[in-house]
């Protein structure tokens, strides 16, 4: 049956395949100790076995979480001794940037990074008027195998620590704070774990990182829990785990596709959780969170824009605590598959609007420097 086509009822659905899902990480290494991988508690029980004084962990914090320091010369507070000594333990160097483009007048920034064992992973700062939003991986390479997606075509290679998804943010609020970003000194004060990989399939250091960026300073980066999304393809039990957090992050779900039929070839985990089960589990986290769903759409040319999706979209949605961003696809080198038609796009987005569903079309920044999770990193690396 053509992607393009109204599915009927009558006749048996061809028997599918569904595509090899990786939800475990391979084993390799793990990533140096870091501060931020620890609550205050375990850092002051580390700086404790390290034979210091525990209120020397307070003022690592201080240094790493309020004053965004990252050279150890500045923690004039610090004998140069115990210094050296904890710098060392706590706060090893995690990523090294190898590749940085910028657009927008310098307003979005994406990074390259490289961690300690030759990975290659990306995040993206982007400034507007109101606000600054960092966008941040959470795995290197992804394991849910989108085939229209540049990170889920590469496989994954391991999940990322705590300390690694938070570095990436403090790393854009030192930018910021110093005046890098054009625009003057300011702050990050919105994160999208939209980056590289599957949040929710990375399960106990995303939620690591969501505390240590939005418990107050010195604990965190003190970003308020409001300010946070997290995405996920559909990982039904993790969901319901999320909303047993009672933490108000937004959650965003990477829909793309109304019908099974179509869902379970653009998002191969559809195989095993299903649109309506999905859906039930997003509005059973609006109704505990209070916050609404973001229902991320990605609009593929002649694959899932047609009127009728948007009309299905609409009726699946309607009444619900939701809003749909509706992302023009940002094509991939030697993807079959490319953004939708302009006029496409406006009957879909009049569609969903006339079933009183919120919708806007996203903001596509970042274009002219692979802009799409993962494209950056894929071409550094060949």
């Amino acid at each position: 049956m053509s992607a393009t086509t109204e599915p009927t009822t009558a006749g048996a659905a061809p028997k599918k395949t569904p595509a090899k899902l990786v939800f475990a990480a391979p084993r390799r290494g793990k990533p140096p100790r870091h501060l931020a991988d620890l609550t205050q508690a375990e850092r002051r029980e580390a700086v404790a076995e390290l034979g210091e004084k525990p209120f020397r962990a307070d003022q690592l914090s201080r240094h790493y979480f309020a004053r965004l320091v990252d050279d150890p010369a500045k923690m004039t507070d610090l004998p140069a001794a115990v210094r050296d000594r904890l710098v060392s333990e706590l706060l090893p160097s995690l990523l090294t940037p190898v590749r940085e483009l910028d657009c927008d007048g310098g307003r979005t920034l994406k990074t390259v990074w490289k961690a300690f064992d030759g990975v290659l992973f990306e995040s993206v700062l982007m400034r507007y008027p109101d606000r600054a939003t960092m966008c941040v991986s959470s795995q290197a390479g992804c394991g849910m195998n989108c085939p229209f997606c540049a990170t889920g075509q590469a496989g994954l290679t391991r999940n990322l620590s705590t300390a690694e998804i938070v570095e990436q943010v403090a790393a854009g609020a030192r930018a910021m704070a110093r005046g890098r970003i054009p625009g003057g000194p300011g702050r990050v004060s919105n994160i999208v774990f939209m980056g590289m990989g599957e949040p929710l399939a990375n399960y106990k250091a995303v939620i690591g990182a969501v505390r240590r960026i939005t418990d107050p300073a010195p604990a965190g980066l003190g970003i308020s829990q409001r300010s946070v999304t997290v995405s996920t393809v559909g990982l039904v039990p993790a969901i319901e785990k999320l909303a047993a957090e009672d933490m108000s992050v937004r959650l965003a779900l990477s829909l793309h596709a109304p019908d099974d039929e179509l869902r379970d070839d653009l998002v191969p985990i559809n195989n095993r959780w299903k649109v309506a089960e999905v859906l039930d589990a997003a509005w059973a986290y609006a109704d505990r969170s209070g916050r609404r769903v973001s229902i991320e759409y990605a609009l593929i040319k002649d694959v899932n824009d047609q009127a009728w999706r948007a009309d299905l979209l609409g009726r699946l949605l309607r009444g619900h605590l939701v809003h749909v961003n509706l992302i023009p696809l940002n094509p991939t080198p030697g993807s079959k598959w490319t953004a939708s038609r302009p006029e496409d796009e406006r009957e879909f987005v009049r569609r969903l609007e006339a079933h009183g569903v919120p919708v806007t079309v996203r903001d596509t920044r970042g274009r002219e420097i692979d802009g799409a999770c993962g494209q950056l990193a894929a071409a550094t690396k060949d």
